[in-house]
């Protein structure tokens, strides 16, 4: 999937992904290839990304929005946890 993470300051993340997990309103969610489309907001925790090399990161954030649209494409909006 295409997933871009944004905080109002930098980009965070942005490339292929092969998974995203965070915490929403609704319960931890992980998002995969082929998701259905999705709008959800953010709570406090960890994000992990595993990107196409399966490399993991790991973004702590406080708050954010997050899209899925057809075509796995991911955008993801955040504040950064300090």
């Amino acid at each position: 999937m295409k997933l871009g993470v944004y905080s109002l300051q930098k980009v965070l993340f942005q490339g292929d992904a092969t998974s995203v997990n965070c915490n929403t309103r609704m319960g931890e969610v992980t998002i995969l290839d082929n998701h259905e489309a999705l709008i959800s907001i953010i709570e406090k925790g960890i994000m992990k990304i595993v990107d196409k090399d399966q490399k993991e990161w790991y973004i702590p954030v406080s708050s954010g929005f997050l899209e899925v649209n057809s075509g796995s494409q991911v955008k993801i909006l955040v504040e950064e946890e300090k």
